[in-house]
């Protein structure tokens, strides 16, 4: 929840429009590296070796996580059906299993990735798999 915390301070720090920029940017950046990237080249990144497309996906997971983030207290739309189901995907992938609960896609990120706390009874639904979450945060 820290994280979710300290995207949400950015964000206001420099106004929400400035920081679509910066991903913007960011992500044109990423495309452009991605394209001039050899199929089955393994990347280092943060200490970890990723094959391009869990790069990619381990990124449009992160931009949905925090474009929910920044929607904490408003009413704005939120991430798109394509980010949403990456994200699930990667999220079960990261469990190892789909997820037994019945959350939509965006209680399943919340949860999973620690912004919103497990209840005693979904821990107990999602019995050892509880234990793994979050997945990240």
């Amino acid at each position: 929840m820290e994280h979710a915390n300290f995207v949400r301070r950015v964000s206001a720090a420099i106004g929400g429009r400035e920081a679509g920029h910066w991903w913007r940017g960011t992500s044109q950046a990423v495309l452009r590296a991605a394209a001039a990237t050899p199929a089955g080249a393994v990347l280092a990144t943060q200490g970890h070796l990723l094959r391009l497309p869990d790069l990619l996906g381990t990124l449009a997971v992160e931009a949905t996580v925090h474009h929910l983030d920044l929607l904490v207290g408003t009413e704005g739309p939120g991430p798109g059906a394509l980010a949403l189901t990456v994200s699930r995907r990667t999220l079960d992938g990261l469990l190892g299993a789909p997820c037994p609960c019945d959350w939509d896609d965006r209680t399943y990120l919340k949860k999973g990735t620690g912004r919103e706390e497990l209840t005693a009874e979904e821990r107990s639904r999602l019995g050892p798999l509880g234990a793994l979450i979050p997945l990240f945060s």
